[in-house]
């Protein structure tokens, strides 16, 4: 299947971040804005208390759902956005390294924020994204 997006690196940037710096999809893409992917169970109970690392499979796994039920997959993310409720650079690095492997080589454009709080009780991470795709 085709995929509708351009990951776009410039030798002028570092290349430290494990992220391309920009993505673009063609005009005839369809774009999906998902809500924030959250560390739900299917009873709304939040998942992995207290774990960081725990919570953000979770919300990985939650946002493949949202995304196979709009007909996409990681594959078609085009930009993400990690938000850790907390002050704790290592916090915000181990949410991080689960999101960034769960992507594996497609590196998609990406901010890390660590944040005070979130909606639901006990949540410590969440995943905003945007994906595209060609339903040709």
């Amino acid at each position: 299947m085709a995929r509708a997006i351009t990951l776009i690196r410039s030798a002028s940037l570092s290349d430290i971040a494990e992220y391309a710096y920009a993505a673009t999809a063609p005009a005839e893409s369809r774009l999906i804005f998902l809500a924030g992917a959250c560390p739900l169970n299917d009873d709304g109970s939040t998942a992995a208390i207290g774990d960081y690392a725990g919570q953000a499979r979770k919300a990985v796994e939650n946002m493949q759902v949202a995304l196979a039920a709009s007909g996409a997959s990681l594959q078609d993310v085009i930009s993400t956005r990690v938000l850790v409720a907390s002050s704790r650079r290592e916090d915000l690095v181990t949410a991080w390294q689960v999101v960034r492997d769960s992507f594996a080589d497609h590196d998609v454009p990406s901010t890390l924020m660590g944040v005070t709080v979130l909606g639901y009780e006990d949540q410590l991470v969440e995943i905003e994204a945007v994906a595209a795709v060609l339903d040709s």
